[in-house]
């Protein structure tokens, strides 16, 4: 693979504190996944933001809690489609493991709203969640709002579509179209106590995998 230097640095907003390690890697002064809590007071739940809505650039925080340019053939990865309708990102210290039909990865969050700069740690309002398989897998991704959002209104998915209709479908068609058609397809939507109960499951999963020796994670 190419040095990372040989590709160009991201544009994209950074949040405060952060900086770029080199072109593909941020650096942080906390581990992304390790080094904050998956829930907060108040029935929030923390967000860390690795995509901003309308990027296109697929950033993703790896096993090791850091955020780095995901590589595909050796080469910095684009959503080849319409940038993100919402900022994408993931909870800490979760892991939708085997044992709940994923693939080992954090459990990934939506967060409705204008964009956020990338590596943002923001506490949101859990509405529901998205179910997904992607090539068999189990890919559910929590939807959320933060408190300031234009969107605030909405408590629960229902209440999404009474205030703001369309959002879920855009969100389905999204998903079901920018990897091609037939990659990932949508298995419906799960409201805020099935979502969670994925959370909990989620953090259940991340803990005991740190609870195993080293390599039998």
């Amino acid at each position: 693979m190419s040095a990372p230097a040989a590709f160009p640095r991201s544009s994209v907003a950074l949040a405060e504190g952060l900086s770029f390690a080199d072109n593909l890697t941020i650096r942080s002064p906390r581990n992304f996944l390790r080094d904050y809590p998956s829930e907060v007071e108040g029935g929030f739940v923390n967000a860390v933001v690795e995509i901003p809505a309308g990027a296109c650039e697929k950033w993703e925080v790896k096993s090791d809690g850091v955020m780095r340019w995901d590589m595909k053939d050796a080469q910095p990865r684009h959503v080849k489609y319409l940038g993100y309708p919402c900022n994408y990102g993931m909870v800490p210290r979760t892991r939708l493991g085997k044992e709940l039909g994923g693939d080992g990865d954090p459990l990934d969050m939506l967060v409705l709203g204008p964009a956020l700069p990338r590596g943002t740690l923001v506490p949101v309002r859990v509405l529901g969640a998205i179910r997904l398989q992607d090539r068999g897998e189990k890919d559910d991704k929590l939807i959320a709002v933060t408190v300031e959002s234009p969107l605030a209104k909405a408590t629960t998915l229902a209440e999404l579509d009474e205030h703001y209709p369309g959002i879920r479908s855009i969100l389905q068609t999204w998903f079901e179209n920018y990897k091609g058609k037939g990659t990932l397809t949508c298995q419906g939507f799960a409201d805020r106590a099935e979502a969670a109960a994925l959370l909990t499951a989620a953090a259940e999963s991340f803990a005991k995998g740190e609870a195993l020796p080293a390599g039998k994670q």
